[in-house]
């Protein structure tokens, strides 16, 4: 564990140790054995096991939307663990629910709520799954008891570039995928709202109902957010659940700075949010927030009379557990909670505001280079997108044949950086776009010097492709 921390900004260690399936197969042992190993065994087999997995506290792993490694959010995580209760009763966890509620309702004032009611939710797609089966509920209660047997189809509409796991409530929920509409978005990758009210009308004129509306607040790839405060008029003018789907850029309401890009969150019906993404909170901590103080709990109440019993010596409004579909549930709020009182608010804004200085850098100096050019000049979030243009295509005009030879250029640099394992970045192709490398900022660890070293090592692992 010493080692991990120790390590993990140290910028001489590779972000990976790169070794093929079968290889590190053969390495790790991986097979449980009948007999126990020795104390000495095991710490053999950890190290082996820290030496061979991505470092993703290190500066250079820059693939995702969560890095870094705080030190107070480890100590959290790891006295969470070692208390090991399920937080669903006051009386498992009487520390946890009162820190969850106070935390949960912090957030809501940050978002603008007046009343409400939240929960820690297993990763962001649990939070839209929740949010969509809260949705059915306020338009058609009666589905708790009697299903979707009767009801018009459902319709929910989302941005083309939003988070899959919105389709991915639609068939989980009996929605389909085609219940499921994709509006169409801006060359900046923001939601059109001429397209949205369109496709509403459509859908009535079709004989469907529709009953949802989720905005993306940082989308996955361009980082973009959709224009919160006119999708709200329209879900209101159509009468549709609003939900602002802020797992990525709901950070940015801690920043007075850059709190903007989410005015008329306050509107929406619910939100998600993940403080494990741009905040910097360890793996997993998303939240489910709402401003209907009693939906969550009408909606998934289930009443197991061996945990909820009427009859307890304390106040059981304290009792979160039917407020979701799950029983067991982690304890997710401690890490965050430590994170929040060492740093303080102050502490979260800066490192916000760090975060967006550092992205603006990024996007100077790959302005000032011939080699690389934009796929969005002006990010809304710490998403860089952007392609790099070898020597061998800089004079090719710019047709099918050029795009076609781009698009195989990011793999290559992506391979080269993981096999010498001195960086790590995600690339991927986006609506008709060729393959392009995705820079995502959110260690607030990372320096100036760190953005020089990004793109002069692209130019070093492709510049003979």
């Amino acid at each position: 564990m010493k080692e991990i921390v120790q390590k993990a900004g140290d910028r001489s260690e590779k972000v990976v140790d790169w070794k093929a399936p079968e290889e590190l197969r053969a390495l790790m042992d991986l097979e449980p054995k009948a007999v126990g190993e020795s104390h000495e065994k095991l710490l053999s087999r950890l190290q082996d096991i820290i030496k061979y997995s991505v470092k993703t506290g290190h500066p250079h792993f820059v693939n995702q939307l969560f890095s870094s490694l705080d030190p107070y959010g480890l100590a959290g995580q790891i006295v969470t663990d070692a208390l090991n209760t399920s937080q669903y009763t006051y009386e498992t966890a009487p520390v946890f629910t009162l820190m969850e509620e106070t935390v949960l309702k912090t957030m809501r004032d940050y978002i603008g709520y007046t009343e409400g009611n939240g929960i820690f939710c297993p990763g962001g797609s649990i939070s839209n799954i929740m949010a969509m089966n809260c949705a059915r509920f306020k338009m058609f209660p009666q589905t708790k008891k009697y299903g979707m047997f009767g009801l018009p189809p459902l319709v929910v509409y989302t941005s083309e570039l939003a988070h899959y796991s919105i389709k991915k409530a639609g068939y989980l929920l009996g929605f389909g995928d085609d219940n499921v509409r994709l509006v169409k978005t801006d060359t900046e990758g923001r939601i059109i709202p001429e397209d949205l009210e369109k496709q509403i009308q459509e859908t009535k004129d079709e004989g469907l109902t529709p009953f949802m509306v989720v905005a993306t607040a940082g989308t996955t790839v361009f980082g973009a957010f959709d224009p919160i405060e006119k999708m709200a008029e329209i879900s209101e003018k159509h009468g549709l659940w609003y939900h602002v789907d802020g797992a990525w850029g709901g950070g940015v309401l801690m920043s007075r700075q850059h709190r903007y890009l989410m005015k008329g969150v306050e509107r929406a019906d619910s939100v998600t949010w993940n403080p494990h993404k741009l905040l910097g909170v360890p793996q997993q901590c998303s939240c489910f927030l709402t401003r209907h103080v009693k939906v969550l709990q009408e909606c998934h109440r289930a009443d197991a009379k061996y945990l909820f019993q009427k009859d307890k010596f304390y106040d059981t409004s304290y009792d979160t557990g039917d407020k979701t579909f799950q029983c067991g549930r982690k304890v997710d709020v401690l890490k965050y909670w430590l994170m929040w009182k060492a740093k303080g608010s102050e502490g979260f804004e800066q490192h916000i505001n760090r975060l967006f200085d550092n992205t603006r850098y990024m996007v100077e100096q790959l302005n000032k280079r011939d080699d690389f050019r934009m796929v969005v000049e002006k990010p809304d979030c710490t998403n860089v997108c952007f392609w790099y243009i070898p020597p061998s295509l800089r004079n090719m005009p710019e047709g099918p044949e050029f795009w076609d030879k781009l698009h195989k250029i990011a793999p290559k640099v992506k391979e080269g950086m993981i096999r010498d394992g001195t960086m790590m970045i995600t690339y991927q192709p986006q609506k008709d776009l060729s393959n392009f490398f995705r820079l995502v900022l959110q260690n607030s660890a990372t320096t100036y010097e760190d953005m020089d070293f990004f793109i002069n090592e692209i130019e070093r692992l492709g510049k003979d492709l």
